[in-house]
């Protein structure tokens, strides 16, 4: 039985089957930390594989090239100092009003009947630094203000929002998932903003644009007196503040993304010199992030009346949250590890492939049940990422083929928002939209945000 089940297909197809039942049983019935569960069902993996002691864990004098620590050290020394700078950079942007000004130069630009249209800009520009839960927070009182303006129903406001927060959550640095991708598939973070950006683009459009404004006029969900309260005390606490400009925030929200895509383009084009090392250094993700974060700061902390201590405890509560993701993300690099020692990742890779499915159909139909069954999309990422990783390793894809790989897992990861999902109810709660109404519109925009996604990504791999 145990010869079976570590050296036949059918046995590591077992084992691979029920280590990740048990990971979806622990988190999705007893509610287990997703880094704890990932954590034992890597555990537990391994050693029904026959892996040795030493090889899982290490010895007693040291685990140096054991598979926990390589599996955590090898991810998490590739994406922590960017997942640490984005939210640092998020949070600066939060706090100096900077979302707040962004938003409201575009609905003044745009005018109100194209209201919708500036929501939808704004979430997909501010998305691009801050997390989507935060961009929520931020952003929800300006959507109750032009949804009573106009008296139409706020789904035609908050929708466009909610769509531009998502892709840009999903498919760029430095979010969690893309940065985890990057690091997991060996892709370059140049490469992966211009193929994110190529799927996330046409998907909002479709997502975010278009489906908004055919629900909004079948649904109409009027804006709650409540949340009207909330925006005159948010606007309250602002006022008489020295606001940034719109083109300061632009500035800082574009500056890493344009080192980081100098980099990869200079790779491309330019000779081995001087001026190749001087594109690839400030272009280095930590290092483009670091700037901008130090720039953020400077110009939207201190030159507008922040203290040392006031910017100390806005990045301390901000790093806070961070440090459960990152677990999280090691332990999905474990797991990916471990799926690799053992072969299951080729073996099921190979089996589902065998069946007819491509490389790139297979890793989104992976993510896709991931993340319907257990509602994490970082998690449904990792896990994708460390089954299909084996494969892809031996595939010999390009960067741009690897990148759109990782566009199609990070599409998946955000199909069919539900239930198990924390952003379903952020949604509901933040909009007052019925759990019944949010199954309409909210989690049929994710799917519809997905599967355009991942089309744009599977045409894009038909010609790279």
């Amino acid at each position: 039985m145990l010869n079976w089940l570590q050296h036949s297909t059918g046995g590591l197809l077992t084992l691979s089957g029920v280590g990740i039942a048990v990971l979806l049983l622990m988190i999705i019935k007893f509610k287990v930390e997703p880094f704890i569960a990932l954590l034992i069902a890597g555990l537990l993996v391994a050693l029904g594989a026959g892996l040795s002691i030493e090889a899982i864990v290490g010895s007693a004098q040291s685990g140096k090239n054991s598979l926990v620590e390589s599996g955590f050290g090898g991810v998490l020394g590739h994406v922590a100092a960017i997942i640490g700078l984005g939210t640092l950079l998020g949070s600066i942007l939060e706090a100096s009003g900077g979302a707040e000004v962004l938003t409201r130069r575009l609905l003044g630009a745009f005018g109100e009947n194209r209201a919708p249209l500036a929501m939808g800009l704004s979430g997909l520009i501010f998305g691009i630094p801050v997390f989507f839960d935060i961009g929520i927070f931020v952003l929800a009182p300006l959507v109750y203000v032009a949804a009573r303006r106009s008296g139409r129903s706020i789904l035609l406001y908050c929708l466009p929002l909610l769509g531009g927060l998502s892709v840009m959550h999903a498919f760029l640095p430095p979010h969690p998932g893309p940065v985890a991708l990057a690091g997991l598939l060996k892709v370059d973070l140049g490469w992966l903003i211009i193929m994110g950006l190529a799927c996330a683009i046409p998907a909002w459009i479709v997502g975010g644009v278009l489906f908004p404004a055919w629900i909004g006029k079948r649904i109409n969900i009027p804006v709650a007196e409540e949340f009207i309260e909330a925006a005159k005390v948010a606007a309250e606490k602002n006022k008489g503040r020295d606001e940034p400009s719109l083109g300061l925030v632009s500035f800082i929200i574009g500056l890493p993304l344009v080192l980081i895509l100098l980099a990869t383009f200079g790779s491309i084009l330019l000779p081995k010199g001087q001026l190749l090392a001087v594109f690839t250094f400030f272009g280095s993700p930590p290092v483009a992030l670091t700037i901008a974060v130090l720039l953020a700061f400077w110009l939207l902390g201190t030159r507008r009346g922040m203290t040392a201590k006031d910017i100390g405890e806005l990045s301390s509560a901000a790093l806070r949250p961070v440090g459960m993701l990152l677990l999280v993300i090691g332990a999905g690099g474990f797991f990916g590890a471990v799926l690799s020692a053992t072969g299951v990742g080729k073996v099921l890779a190979g089996t589902l492939a065998s069946a007819g499915l491509p490389l790139i159909a297979l890793s989104y139909v992976i993510s896709c049940g991931l993340r319907i069954a257990q509602g994490s999309a970082t998690v449904a990422i990792v896990t994708t990422a460390g089954i299909v990783g084996p494969q892809v390793a031996e595939a010999g894809l390009t960067q741009p083929q690897l990148a759109l790989i990782g566009a199609a897992i990070a599409a998946g990861s955000i199909i069919a928002s539900h239930v198990n999902d924390g952003g379903f109810w952020i949604v509901s709660r933040y909009f007052g939209i019925s759990t019944k109404d949010t199954l309409k519109t909210w989690t049929v925009q994710e799917t519809i945000l997905s599967v355009v996604g991942f089309a744009v990504a599977a045409a894009l791999m038909a010609v790279v």
